[in-house]
């Protein structure tokens, strides 16, 4: 690997980061190289443990042929993305749980999720035509976490973040993700469901909140 591949192959591994697990010719077109160029790069950073090649999930009628496997990010890659001094992190609040408790801790977790609460009106009023998903997409990608909206059928939508950066910490204490949740209920004014979280395994955080958010943009 020479020093000019490492910037293109850490473009390759973002773009899998921000977009979810992607083929080989979508990162082709999304980043403007040729296929094969794509293909060397997902070649190494599959021989580094970066990421893996995955068959697609079914969606509607398949054509002929072996559809093209997509790549998705491992833990391992996701680490390279990941804040630094996650192990002093985890050893700080494990001391806070041990001598102070259990509610010093959750104190601690909703302190680090009122940037929710706090930035929430204001991208709101920046971006006046987003749907509350949407603008809840802008503050958690501000604060680290690439995240997206997703439509659902009849349900709503769905806030997708491809990353954690408090992942490794939120492993043990799912406090973080809990108060993140709640916040994010507060300030819909409406009940969200968490369904996945990369701290416990898989591969995006999703939360789902109803169609009727769609309307309280600014309410």
């Amino acid at each position: 690997m020479t020093e000019t591949d490492q910037p293109t192959r850490q473009r390759v591994a973002r773009s899998i980061l921000v977009n979810g697990p992607s083929t080989a010719a979508a990162l082709a077109e999304r980043l403007q190289l040729t296929p094969a160029a794509v293909r060397r790069h997902l070649d190494q950073l599959l021989a580094e443990g970066a990421v893996d090649a995955r068959d697609p999930r079914p969606a509607g009628t398949r054509g002929r042929g072996r559809p093209a496997k997509v790549f998705a990010l491992t833990e391992r890659g996701r680490d390279a993305f990941d804040q630094q001094y996650d192990d002093l992190a985890t050893e700080a609040i494990r001391f806070l749980a041990e001598t102070v408790g259990e509610e010093a801790v959750r104190a601690f977790a909703e302190r680090r999720a009122a940037f929710i609460e706090r930035r929430f009106p204001e991208v709101a009023a920046e971006h006046p035509a987003a749907s509350p998903a949407e603008v809840l997409a802008l503050v958690f990608s501000d604060e680290g976490y690439a995240a997206s909206v997703r439509e659902l059928p009849v349900v709503g939508e769905q806030l997708c973040q491809q990353h954690c950066p408090v992942s490794h910490v939120a492993h043990e204490f799912p406090q973080l993700c809990e108060a993140e949740t709640e916040a994010i209920g507060r300030v819909l004014g409406t009940h969200v469901q968490r369904l996945a979280t990369i701290a416990h395994g898989d591969g995006v955080c999703t939360t789902c909140i109803p169609s009727t958010q769609k309307e309280q943009v600014t309410s």
